[in-house]
């Protein structure tokens, strides 16, 4: 007791010692005391002058909503999360945690780390959105934790800005039986379930009382889709079954087939056709059977239905395992919100070149949910034209052209893209005539004449991870700036209208693209147009995606989940 009455004093006597450790030994066991006192703390401080926070809830912890929550300064708003799920998953790594490469727990980040880091307070809720009342500016939801536990689960949360980052589903095309009988591969848990399925076929195809022909739909694993995940699902299952499935059951090793089912005419078509062609060659060595120019009309538990589109013929083909992979679509509360904005014709949501919804001002959306609708320069190319003649005379010179170039090009990207198709660098080639001879001057008819052929370069981003996390970052800093820009625009001119905008618009930067093919091969589509296919392109797949992951933690258990996977083999326990 006296030596508690010690520190008690001491503590008051010296208030700047606030923590101290006592380590005692007592009976070759070791105690550890923490106390911390908070002597002579004052409260904060709270101004009632100070103005209220603008309310910021996102929806989502995708790659599009991490992003933004990584990237955004929370102290400057009060920030909501709303998610179904509490942690951040590294989508694409998910082929590999179907066959045990990596396991599902590399992978993922909890939300709450990721936020706790953040500056300022994020609050985060585990809960589905249900629907956006975007007249009231709330948006309803629901929690799926039951456990027989007390409460309600549904809250409604008010907002100033919404940030949708919900990403999409799997898009059926409606066809028979696929939710019934098919796996997808968009989650976590889709990637768990294959893995367990695939152990399943196995055992199943194994024991002694089915027939050969029952062996062989069992062990009969069918692709639907052949994109990028696709194609790297059906190289893991591939590597899955001849590095080690084999081996635990080598008696049917001979029967087990792969089949991808290509609706196009080649797979990895979005790639470079040589990675296309590399990949099909691969595939046909490794007895990974490619049917392309096939539509799957119907799936039943036992077989799959194609229709091929070169005869029209139908064929029916047993299955052990269905995996989908065919493309994404609008989620039901997206779509709900779509019509409430009068965007019910469309396919995805749409925004400007800011990310801001169409139609709504305090509404952004990034990711797979939504798409850039680009302005087109021909809408405009009047008010451009006037811009560009300051001294009205009807006519345009190179000079004054050059005047306002920087800003179109910022504003209608498509430009810059037209000009490097083209091969042009001196600007002045676009005012040469049909004879190749030069003008010192151009009228508005031959400037559209000009520009008539810009707005075809026009394209959509792809609904990549690589582009929902550059939309998420450039969000967050448009909204770290938002005071700052208001003041001090820093965006191009506003043609047809004064001053400039607020912020200069999403522009998309490609670092390139992998596609794994197994037997540790990967091809690869790089910037400025190179292609990179074969072993040395594997290690450069691993790196990069080691450095992509989103902590230390994450990128520490998949590298180690590589290195036994190397040493001791993939595990096939089913669990």
């Amino acid at each position: 007791m006296k030596i508690a009455s010690f520190f008690t004093k001491a503590f008051h006597s010296f208030p700047s010692y606030s923590k101290i450790v006592l380590l005692c030994t007592l009976s070759g066991g070791g105690v550890v005391s923490y106390s911390e006192l908070q002597s002579n703390t004052k409260p904060p401080v709270i101004d009632p002058n100070e103005p209220k926070k603008k309310k910021v809830v996102v929806l989502g912890t995708g790659w599009a909503g991490t992003s933004f929550l990584k990237d955004l300064d929370a102290s400057l708003y009060d920030v909501q999360v709303v998610s179904p799920r509490n942690y951040f998953a590294f989508t694409p790594l998910l082929p590999s945690v179907t066959c045990g490469t990596v396991e599902a727990r590399s992978i993922v980040e909890p939300v709450r780390n990721i936020i706790k880091k953040r500056k300022g307070e994020i609050k985060f809720w585990e809960a589905e959105c249900l629907k956006v009342d975007n007249a009231n500016k709330k948006v309803l939801c629901r929690s799926h934790i039951d456990n027989n536990l007390v409460g309600s689960g549904e809250f409604a949360l008010d907002y100033d800005y919404l940030v949708i980052a919900i990403g999409a589903q799997v898009n059926t095309f409606n066809t028979p039986g696929v939710r019934e009988n098919c796996h997808f591969l968009k989650e976590v848990e889709d990637a768990q379930k294959i893995r367990m399925s695939v152990i399943d076929c196995f055992e199943k195809a194994v024991l002694p009382s089915l027939s050969e022909e029952e062996r062989r739909t069992n062990l009969h694993f069918i692709v639907v889709g052949g994109g990028p995940t696709g194609v790297e699902f059906a190289a893991e299952l591939h590597d899955y079954i001849q590095e080690d499935l084999v081996k635990l059951y080598p008696s049917v090793k001979d029967i087990v087939k792969i089949t991808v089912i290509q609706s196009g005419d080649h797979i990895l078509n979005t790639f470079d056709e040589r990675i296309s062609a590399f990949a099909e060659h691969k595939f046909g060595r490794d007895g990974i059977e490619v049917q392309t120019g096939c539509r799957v009309v119907n799936v039943n538990d036992k077989e799959i239905t194609v229709k091929v589109k070169s005869t029209g013929e139908f064929c029916s083909v047993p299955h052990g395992l269905v995996v989908w992979s065919t493309g994404i679509a609008t989620r039901p509360v997206v779509r709900d919100f779509m019509e409430q904005i009068g965007q019910a014709e469309r396919n995805v949501l749409a925004t400007n070149e800011w990310l801001r919804v169409k139609e709504c001002d305090t509404v952004y959306a990034i990711g797979d949910c939504s798409s850039i609708v680009q302005r087109k320069i021909m809408d405009d190319i009047s008010e451009v034209f006037e811009a560009a003649d300051r001294d009205n005379s009807g006519t345009l010179t190179i000079e004054e052209f050059n005047d306002v170039m920087d800003d179109i090009i910022v504003r209608y990207p498509q430009v810059e893209l037209y000009l490097k198709s083209q091969h042009v660098i001196d600007l002045a080639a676009m005012w040469r005539d049909s004879q190749g001879n030069e003008k010192k001057e151009i009228d508005i008819e031959g400037f559209k004449l000009a520009l008539s052929h810009v707005d075809a370069q026009m394209k959509s981003l792809p609904a990549t991870a690589q582009v929902a996390a550059q939309q998420g970052a450039y969000l967050a800093r448009c909204f770290n700036r938002m005071d700052q820009c208001a003041e001090n625009p820093e965006g191009p001119r506003r043609f047809g209208g004064s001053g400039r905008y607020k912020f200069r618009p999403f522009r998309y930067k490609h670092f390139g693209q992998f596609a794994p093919l197994g037997g540790e091969q990967a091809a690869a589509e790089l910037p400025g147009d190179w292609v990179s296919m074969g072993h040395s392109t594997q290690w450069l797949w691993y790196s990069v995606y080691a450095s992509k992951q989103v902590s230390w933690r994450t990128r520490v258990l998949v590298i180690s989940d590589w290195t036994r996977r190397f040493v001791f083999g993939r595990d096939s326990s089913r669990i």
